[in-house]
């Protein structure tokens, strides 16, 4: 007689023992499915500690599995929001990325959008990895934007800035975005030596291309984007008219980034540091309000 199957969509994930539930099937070592469980319970060891839970399936056999350990299922329930809990239990090393991570988890354990990102990052950062540094450095810019939490936000800085150039530009722009972040927030704090140290390596890097021929066209570039910024006024108004604040907060951070690289190079022929650290307090101030904070989403 043939197993029934389950009616909907079927959802194959891996779960801790104890989040098996009635209808889950088990992936056996063939790869198919098994009968579906219809009963669970929990055995404890002899001092009382859960310490496996017995699954009873559909063709009346047991299944035995250590509490806490992982199985892949067949399942029809989708796979759930990450919890503080989930960060809670992964392993990481302390003082490493991933434990300061963690440690600025348990200020957001309610926030559940928080938490989603944080734990994507503190499931193992690989600073080589170019994708990782971008979420690093999107995480640091919502704590300082978004949260008004400097505090926070200079503990995902430390990381960041302690990465050391590779020769990979595509890679170093989120350092090099971080790096201008930490020297903007440290000068704000009245740290003026760690602001130009900041600042002094970011501009020290930039002139570390190798190609001769590559290294005239960055510097002839980069000299454009000094005297020339692009800070997106079309855009912003346009978004502003259409009244898309989400639209309006995306180019805003453009335009902020864009502001604390300029500070970074010292000003351009057209704003001196002043007045970049004075439209730089209007993007946050801009930012921060309800109106003009883009969506921010964890995945």
């Amino acid at each position: 007689m043939q197993t029934p199957q389950p009616a909907g969509p079927v959802y194959v994930r891996s779960v801790r023992a104890e989040q098996v539930r009635p209808g889950d099937r088990f992936i056996t070592r063939h790869g198919s499915p098994s009968a579906p469980v219809t009963s669970l319970r929990v055995l404890p060891d002899s001092f009382g500690t859960p310490a496996l839970v017995e699954a009873t399936l559909a063709s009346g056999q047991k299944a035995s599995i250590a509490y806490g350990s992982s199985i892949r299922v067949h399942t029809s329930t989708p796979t759930p929001s990450l919890t503080y809990e989930d960060l809670q239990a992964l392993p990481v090393e302390a003082e490493s990325p991933e434990a300061v991570l963690l440690s600025i988890a348990e200020n957001y354990a309610e926030d559940a959008g928080m938490v989603e990102r944080i734990g994507k990052l503190a499931r193992g950062v690989n600073p080589k990895a170019g994708a990782h540094l971008e979420d690093l450095y999107a995480l640091t810019e919502h704590l300082v934007v978004d949260r008004d939490d400097r505090a926070s936000a200079w503990r995902v800085l430390d990381i960041l800035t302690e990465i050391p150039f590779d020769g990979n530009f595509g890679r170093w722009k989120s350092v090099e975005s971080a790096l201008a972040l930490a020297a903007f927030l440290a000068y704000d704090g009245g740290d003026l030596d760690a602001a130009e140290r900041y600042a002094a390596v970011l501009r020290r890097t930039a002139h570390e291309e190798q190609d001769p021929v590559q290294a005239k066209l960055t510097a002839e570039l980069r000299q454009r984007q000094l005297d020339e910024p692009n800070l997106f006024d079309r855009e912003i108004h346009r978004a502003v008219a259409a009244r898309d604040p989400e639209a309006e907060g995306s180019w805003r951070l453009q335009r902020l980034r864009t502001l604390l690289y300029l500070l970074a190079h010292g000003g351009s022929r057209t704003l001196d540091a002043a007045e970049l650290r004075r439209r730089i307090q209007h993007e946050l101030r801009a930012l921060g309000s309800p109106g003009g904070r883009p969506a921010w989403n964890a995945s």
